[in-house]
């Protein structure tokens, strides 16, 4: 005879994963299976009139939705069946809108009317499902009770009252979805940064340099200016830069007519000043002091204050 071999894995240090093995992944998910219920109320008004109608013919309830379908109760007065004989109301729900495989729960009540509560009830709500839930299967299809009460007992109950019948229904669509865990989005406002960063200048608030323009100081911010320009960066926050640098003089322009101008003349400004200070450096290393005083290319004098 032949010999089967079963291998198992076995745990072991030697048979470790190396150290640069990424560590696996856990994931989870929940699948959820529950029903969705509806209940609907049936007034059968004229029961009398409507005994003899014929075996097989029933009168409707309207329609009614319960989890994505449509639904009616079928009461039929002189029973279902032709066996019967007559002999037995049938009451029945029913599909009535297009589906395949719709499978549900269903609780059908003949309501006491003398206030006893003593009802008639039919349900596969709240017992244990030998077989689960009833499927149906089209348009059509239905669930119910072809004897669901003699007649002769029917007319002398207190389920009938004042010619009436009251039904209640219940439905209770079953339904599954899978779970995993949830995504939240936040929505994201559209950017008004640059209105920001103009209350920011605005209001003065975390300035730490400023210009002097015909005796009048503009405050700013050093990480703003640098971010907007390449010259500024250099300037405030490059190898070059210069920590004690806290105002900027500019000569030769009327306060108003920068206060206009601003972010092109600071920008202009700033190549005269990035340029100068490396001439003074350059100066500076042969011995030489330098003042920067001169002009930028419209004429205007600047001076770094210290």
């Amino acid at each position: 005879m032949g010999r089967v071999l079963i291998e198992t894995s076995r745990n072991s240090s030697s048979s470790s994963s190396p150290a640069s093995s990424p560590p696996p992944t856990t994931t989870a998910s929940t699948s959820i299976t529950e029903t969705v219920n509806g209940t609907h109320h049936f007034k059968i008004n004229g029961y009398s009139l409507s005994k003899g109608i014929g075996i097989g013919k029933y009168i409707a309830s309207d329609t009614f939705n319960v989890g994505g379908f449509s639904w009616a109760i079928y009461f039929y007065p002189d029973g279902k069946s032709v066996e019967d004989n007559a002999a037995y109301v049938s009451l029945f729900i029913a599909l009535a809108s297009e589906g395949a495989d719709v499978r549900a729960l269903f609780e059908l009540t003949l309501l006491d009317q003398s206030g006893n509560e003593r009802h008639k009830v039919h349900s596969h709500f709240g017992r244990t499902l030998d077989s689960g839930p009833y499927t149906l299967k089209y348009r059509g299809s239905m669930w119910g009770y072809k004897r669901f009460f003699k007649r002769t007992s029917l007319e002398t109950s207190d389920y009938l009252k004042d010619d009436c019948l009251s039904v209640n229904c219940m439905v209770g669509v079953v339904k599954s979805h899978t779970q995993g865990p949830k995504i939240y989005s936040i929505p994201i406002p559209p950017s008004s940064m640059v209105h920001q960063f103009g209350k920011l200048l605005e209001t003065g608030k975390g300035t730490d340099i400023s210009f002097e323009v015909d005796e009048e100081i503009f405050s700013a911010h050093k990480l703003v200016l640098a971010a907007r320009s390449p010259v500024f960066w250099a300037q405030l926050f490059g190898p070059m830069k210069d920590q004690n640098t806290c105002c900027i003089k500019v000569e030769d322009i009327e306060a108003p007519v920068f206060k206009e101008s601003c972010p092109s003349v600071l920008t202009e400004l700033l190549e005269y000043v990035a340029s100068a200070s490396e001439h003074s450096a350059s100066l500076g290393r042969h011995g030489n002091e330098a003042i920067l005083d001169g002009s930028d290319i419209h004429g205007r004098r600047v001076k770094q204050r210290l």
